[in-house]
């Protein structure tokens, strides 16, 4: 069954493909295609892991923070606003699913110290209708967003 409210937020047309390569899943090593990534990786130590590499949730959290931080930037552009000194920082938590597997939450922190509360809440709501991730992940994990 669809829901016939949704909105569709695929791509019309694909303008990048970035493209990574995992060895040895969560103990090993990551890197991009372009080499502009290679990373060790490992599990986190709250997973039983020795912590001794970044980990997917780490690197979900940077680009889903960068992602939102941008489409907030060029939201603010687009209303005529100047964002200089904003950020955007997530975490990302991972844990067990009523479906025997896993799942993830997001908390993305919003700083806006040039504009007022209530324009900050509307850009940000705006940036989360705009970004790739938020489109990505809405309905699918909780993500909450607090202005700070």
């Amino acid at each position: 069954m669809t829901d016939s409210t949704a909105v569709d937020t695929r791509p019309t047309k694909i303008m990048y493909v970035a493209e990574a390569t995992a060895h040895g899943g969560r103990d090993g090593y990551v890197t991009s295609q372009d080499g502009q990534l290679d990373l060790k990786v490992a599990m986190p130590s709250a997973l039983g892991g020795d912590g001794a590499g970044t980990n997917p949730e780490q690197l979900f959290a940077a680009g889903f923070s960068s992602c939102f931080h941008n489409a907030l930037i060029l939201v603010g552009n687009r209303a005529g606003y100047d964002l200089t000194g904003s950020t955007v920082a997530a975490k990302v938590g991972i844990g067990p699913n009523r479906h025997r597997g896993y799942g993830l939450a997001v908390a993305l922190s919003v700083s806006l110290p040039v504009v007022d509360p209530e324009l900050a809440d509307r850009l940000v709501k705006a940036a989360h209708e705009v970004c790739p991730y938020s489109n990505a992940t809405r309905g699918n994990i909780d993500v909450t967003i607090v202005l700070g």
